[in-house]
């Protein structure tokens, strides 16, 4: 059952004994552009910003919608006092390019860089403290972007899912998997740069090895959304060809600057983690281990509400807080 509730003046929907937003209104509807696409995102304002707010960009798990995890961060960070945008990242909920739902590691960076950007223009926001954060796969893409944009000041990773060889065969089943998964990737995209003909398998399944994300965990997560209607569970087969040839050690390694990991052992790739942080080179670095499974840090309050007071005291110590009247 859906039940209205308050925030911030706003109303929005979640489902009674649960976290997960069914309609979001709040905030303000904003798009931009990145890539020559029109990029769809939500801008909360700092709940007690007096002049020009330090500002967070947001960027969500594999297949996201702005609606999903990024929004749950968001809404926590402005009453913090930081201006917060969420987006859908091409080609997945209200942004655009064809084909949809693809998984695009570069064509996510560049969004995310383009938030940053449009961040940088608003008035409201001061161009010299913003920030970024990632969920899950949003941690790779928020390192990347913090490795190579100067207008990113710090970065906080939540429970990342990061990338190398090695981690995509622990994921996947082995370096076979990976590869035979590659190469229907490349087939798929050379069929596609064809013909136009695009290939689809479903993002999660209870049961099938042949999806976007295999595994009971992710399935038990989004498939809920998309009996709802609030999430597409497709997966472009194309998107293996630039997924699989993608990895985020290069960019930790360049990291310069101020960045915070909250990853344990009860997450996604415990090892993966701590190889991503050893080898970042700046000491201005913290890696927080809480007891907390994985999906818990994508919509259980009891998780995020510790992160977010985690996050807050990084950025506001990196980028300064907000001015309170």
């Amino acid at each position: 059952m859906a039940v209205p509730i308050s925030g911030q003046g706003r109303r929005f929907q979640v489902f009674e004994g649960s976290n997960d937003v069914v309609g979001v209104e709040d905030g303000e509807r904003v798009s931009f552009a990145s890539g020559g696409e029109t990029v769809v995102g939500r801008l909360y304002e700092a709940g007690f910003a007096n002049g020009r707010s330090p500002a967070v960009a947001i960027i969500g798990p594999m297949t996201f919608v702005k609606e999903q995890a990024p929004v749950q961060y968001a809404r926590r960070l402005a009453a913090n006092g930081f201006t917060a945008l969420v987006f859908d990242p091409r080609s997945r909920g209200e942004s655009g390019a064809e084909p949809r739902c693809v998984e695009d590691p570069m064509g996510k960076l560049a969004d995310l860089r383009a938030a940053v950007g449009f961040l940088a223009a608003r008035d409201e926001v001061d161009a010299e403290r913003i920030a970024v954060l990632g969920v899950c796969f949003g941690g790779n893409t928020a390192v990347h972007a913090a490795a190579d944009d100067p207008l990113i000041r710090a970065v906080a990773a939540v429970t990342p899912h990061f990338r190398n060889p090695q981690a995509d065969a622990m994921w996947l089943g082995g370096p076979q998997a990976v590869a035979d998964r590659l190469a229907r990737g490349r087939e798929a995209l050379a069929k596609y740069e064809a013909t136009g003909e695009v290939r689809y398998v479903t993002a999660v399944h209870s049961t099938s090895l042949d999806v976007g994300m295999p595994g009971l965990a992710p399935w038990s997560w989004y498939q809920p959304w998309a009996d709802r209607g609030l999430w597409d569970n497709r997966h472009a087969v194309l998107s293996d060809a630039a997924l699989l040839s993608y990895e985020s050690l290069s960019a930790a390694a360049r990291l310069t600057k101020p960045f915070l990991l909250i990853h344990g052992d009860n997450c996604a790739l415990p090892d993966q983690a701590k190889r991503h942080f050893a080898v970042v080179p700046t000491a201005d670095k913290l890696h927080l281990r809480p007891d907390t499974p994985h999906l818990s840090f994508y919509d259980v309050p009891e998780a995020i509400d510790p992160a977010v007071t985690q996050i807050t005291d990084w950025f506001a110590r990196h980028l300064g807080p907000g001015t309170v009247e």
